[in-house]
Order: C-alpha cells, then sequence, then structure tokens
C-alpha cells in the first residue's frame, strides 16, 4: 500500500495551475471558472499492457518533478458504439497505454501557503457506464465541476473494459475491471485528503454498468472500508453465468485461432482483439441473450449471491432508482419498437418469457399504463426483471439500518422516440446541460431548473445522508424527477443548494 499524501499543497507563479503532492508524485492541474481546479489523468495504477495485460492492477511508478494533469488520460481500448447510438451516446476515445488514471475536480484552496478547509470535504467518486465494454471518464457529460463548485470532491474513473476487464481466462485472475476500481478506491482512501476531501465521506455513484459495479462493490470483501455510502442509477448486483462470459472468449479465440488463454491473447495485438470482440458480440442483444462480457461470481474477488451480499451491507445509506422508459434507448433508436409493435401479442409474450413475469403481471402493467402498445409492454416488463424489482428488493432488503431513497426520472426526451429512455438523467445529475453533447440524448431545451433539482438531491446526499425525501419503506411511489412534487432551496452544511422551482 503506498503511503498517504502528505505536504502543503503548491502551486505554480501564474496562480492558474494548482500542484499537489499524491504518494506517487507533484501533478498540477488547471484552475477554471469559479476557481474550480481540476486535475485530469493521475494514474492510480500501472499502464496495463505486456505481461499486465490480463494482470491485476499494480501500483503505478512514483515519478520525478511535475507530471501535467491538464488534459484526460488515455481511454480504456475499446471499439465505437454502433450506429444509431454513436450519436446518442458521446464516447470520446484518448490513445495511449496509461488508461488507468482518474480525475479530481475540487474547490479546496489549493494554492501556495493557503490552508485546506478546516472540515475535509465530503467525496463522490463516478464509475461509468457503457455495457462493460465501451464509456470513460472523458465523456463531456461527466464534467464535475457543478459537484465541486456545491462543496463535493468529485472523482471520475477509468477501468478496463471488455475482454481486457472482464473476459474469463483459466490463467489470469476474473473480474480486472472490478480489481481496477477498487485500487482506485484505494488511491481515493490514500490521496484525497492532499485535494481537500474527507477518506471517511465518499460515496460511490454509477449508471448502467456503473451502477452493477457499484453493487459488486457492496458486495466484494475488497472494497469494504473504501466508502460509506452507494448510488445505483439504472442498475443492480449482478453476475453472469461463468459460461457465458467464457464463451466469448472462446469465440473470440477462434476468430483469432489461437488458444482461450491469457498468455495467447497478450501476444495478439490489441487491434485484432477488439476486432474479434466487435465481431463476437454483435450476436448478441438483451432480447435474446447470447455471449456477453459481465461480473462472475470468484473466490477471490465477488461472492456467488452479489445481491445478497450487496442487501446484507445495510449500513451503507444508498440512493438508487431508474428512468420511466429504460427500454426506449435499447429498443427506439434501431427500429426494434415499431417491429415489435407490429408482432403484437408475440412482443408481450416473449417479454413475459424473458422476464419471468406471469399473466397475472401482464395483466397489471396492462392496467397501470392502458395507453402502452406491445413494445412498450415488452421493454417494462424486461425493465423489472433487470432493474426496477431487484433495485426495490435491494432497497427494502431485511436488517437495514441505513436508510434506502428510492426515484424515478420521468421527464422526456426531446428526441423523438426516446421518451424517458435509460441514461437520459446523466445530463442533469451532473448539471451539465449546456454542455452541447447532453443534447444528443436530451434533445434541445432540456429543463435547467430540473437538472438543479437532480442535481442538488446528489450533492444532498453526499453532505448529509438525505437527499431530501423520505426513505423507502418498501411500498408507495419513488421520488419523481420530471413528475409532480417538485422542491424548494435547502440548506445543507450552512449553504444554500439550488433546486428547480416549476
Amino acid at each position: 500500500m503506498a503511503a498517504a499524501a502528505s505536504g502543503t499543497p503548491e502551486r505554480d507563479r501564474s496562480g492558474s495551475r494548482p500542484r499537489v503532492r499524491t504518494a506517487h508524485g507533484v501533478v498540477e492541474g488547471r484552475t477554471g471558472p469559479g476557481g474550480i481546479a481540476v486535475f485530469r489523468g493521475i494514474p492510480y495504477a500501472a499502464p496495463p499492457v505486456g505481461a499486465r495485460r490480463f494482470a491485476a492492477p499494480e501500483p503505478p511508478e512514483a515519478w520525478d518533478g511535475v507530471r501535467d494533469a491538464g488534459a484526460y488520460g488515455p481511454t480504456a481500448p475499446k471499439v465505437p458504439y454502433p450506429e444509431p447510438f454513436a450519436a446518442l451516446l458521446p464516447d470520446p476515445e484518448v490513445p495511449g497505454d496509461d488508461c488507468l488514471n482518474l480525475n479530481v475536480w475540487t474547490q479546496a484552496p489549493l494554492g501556495k501557503g493557503k490552508e485546506m478547509p478546516s472540515t475535509p470535504l465530503p467525496v463522490m467518486v463516478w464509475i461509468h457506464g457503457g455495457a462493460l465494454t465501451r464509456g470513460s471518464s472523458a465523456v463531456p457529460v461527466y464534467e464535475g465541476s457543478a459537484f465541486a463548485r456545491d462543496g463535493v470532491v468529485l472523482v471520475s474513473v477509468n477501468y478496463r473494459l471488455g475482454v481486457l476487464g472482464y473476459g474469463l481466462f483459466p490463467d489470469a485472475p476474473a473480474n480486472r475491471g472490478l480489481l481496477d476500481q477498487i485500487a482506485a478506491l484505494a488511491w481515493v482512501r490514500d490521496n484525497i485528503a492532499a485535494f481537500g476531501g474527507d477518506p471517511g465521506r465518499v460515496t460511490v455513484f454509477g449508471e448502467s454498468a456503473g451502477a452493477i459495479s457499484i453493487g459488486a462493490l457492496l458486495a466484494a470483501p475488497r472494497a469494504a472500508g473504501l466508502f460509506r455510502q452507494a448510488v445505483l442509477q439504472s442498475g443492480a448486483p449482478e453476475v453472469l453465468p461463468r459460461d457465458r462470459v467464457r464463451a466469448v472468449v472462446r469465440r473470440m479465440a477462434a476468430q483469432l485461432k489461437v488458444p482461450a488463454t491469457a498468455e495467447a491473447f497478450t501476444k495478439a495485438a490489441l487491434p485484432d482483439l477488439l476486432a474479434a470482440q466487435a465481431a463476437v458480440l454483435r450476436r448478441s442483444s438483451i432480447l435474446l441473450g447470447g455471449p456477453a462480457f459481465g461480473l462472475v461470481a470468484d473466490p477471490g474477488t465477488l461472492p456467488p449471491d452479489p445481491r445478497g451480499a450487496a442487501a446484507a451491507r445495510g449500513d451503507v445509506p444508498l440512493l438508487l432508482g431508474w428512468t420511466a422508459e429504460e427500454h426506449r434507448l435499447w429498443l427506439a433508436p434501431t427500429g426494434t419498437m415499431r417491429l415489435l409493435d407490429r408482432l403484437g401479442p408475440l412482443s408481450v409474450a416473449l417479454g413475459r418469457i424473458r422476464s419471468g413475469k406471469d399473466r397475472a403481471a401482464v395483466r397489471a402493467l396492462r392496467a397501470e399504463r392502458p395507453g402502452a402498445g406491445p413494445a412498450d409492454l415488452l421493454g417494462h416488463l424486461l425493465t423489472d426483471r433487470l432493474l426496477r424489482d431487484p433495485l426495490r428488493a435491494l432497497a427494502g432488503a431485511a436488517g437495514r439500518s441505513a436508510p434506502s431513497f428510492v426515484y424515478e426520472f420521468a421527464w422526456p426526451s426531446g428526441v423523438p422516440g426516446l421518451g424517458s429512455c435509460h441514461a437520459l438523467e446523466l445530463g442533469f445529475v451532473f448539471d451539465t446541460l449546456d454542455v452541447p453533447e447532453a443534447s444528443w440524448l436530451a434533445g434541445p431545451d432540456a429543463p435547467r431548473e430540473l437538472a438543479g433539482e437532480m442535481h442538488a438531491a446528489w450533492v444532498r446526499f453526499a453532505v448529509a445522508g438525505d437527499p431530501g425525501w423520505s426513505p423507502w419503506n418498501g411500498d408507495g411511489p419513488p421520488k419523481m424527477f420530471g413528475g409532480p412534487g417538485r422542491e424548494e432551496p435547502v440548506q445543507v452544511g450552512g449553504a444554500t443548494i439550488r433546486r428547480g422551482l416549476p
């Protein structure tokens, strides 16, 4: 374990490039509007190349002098989203080997000779989504200045994706992407005080595959003590069958004409690995299943029942929820919804089979959503199975001593057909609707006041452990965003946090 970072923060003579000494060396960031300091691309582990390609993360080498942290570091190797998703989900690629890096936004006074706050600031650590195969901390919508502005030290993390992070091999540790996330949280524990953050007040949050990762962190013994609170947005704890994940590796090996081992895959050229991965995953879908990358039960990292293990962490306050029409991102852009509507009752039957629901559940769904067509009914059934049911169960798990807060995001996108779809809430949580890429999914004229309201709830949860509504009691409606019941501005730690008004 690296020694904790210490010493007085430094600053260069120009006053615009704050410097902080971490456990591995000095990093030089940038000061932006409002005095927010941002440090990008700080390595928390060694580059996963060569013999490290499929190994557990190792500490980065220390460096002499000052390391520039003014730009996002390399993103994990991945393939682009296919159309039409590439037009909705920005996913920049930054080349380079040193992809196990993170970013820090803080309003703490980092100038030379300035004292840190007498009370360290709460910390939020963001773990991005992308089906464990895409995404990065460099997505513009994840810019962390609004959190820093409102008194939170925001950290965002890159981790290995696809076959590099989650391919299952007989000669390599499983769940390497999860091990990367744990290594990043250990870096936060050892270094965040130098940025004005409190290592004892860490909230982890993530969306989609990031939320699935948060569920795994709740369940993983190695992550115990690295965070105090957790936010799960549109993702629940899960593990995939090992045979299903191994099937991806076997099919890739057949394409590459090499053995299905980490040793053989280490010798393959990275572009060839990614091309084989993309070809194999084209055969998978949320409707039909197929080979996929995902977390697996493993004696060294994750128990066989992550939902049960996560539920047993009853002392961790939780904020968790979903969007009202998650499925529309999965089905609408490709025209699948039109096809499913044409299939009529067959689509509903497929949804019932894939979701494991009975006919009574379908009747109840029809009564609840009388205007829903076959595609929407199928989508809601799948969303119940994948997200709403397990998240409700986690929120109301027996023996919880800490509160759970449940929400639903119901504002519909301005992009035709998307509705209140998966990932739509991200620009609202980060309060980054002014970022041009936010309109890709939200469309024009998304309500800034709703972003202020939702972002403030996340800040309040990080600061006070209470987002501003009553804890989940097992029934009753969740807190609605984009529906009725918006709240007035609230006081948090002596400061007024913006909340939008109708």
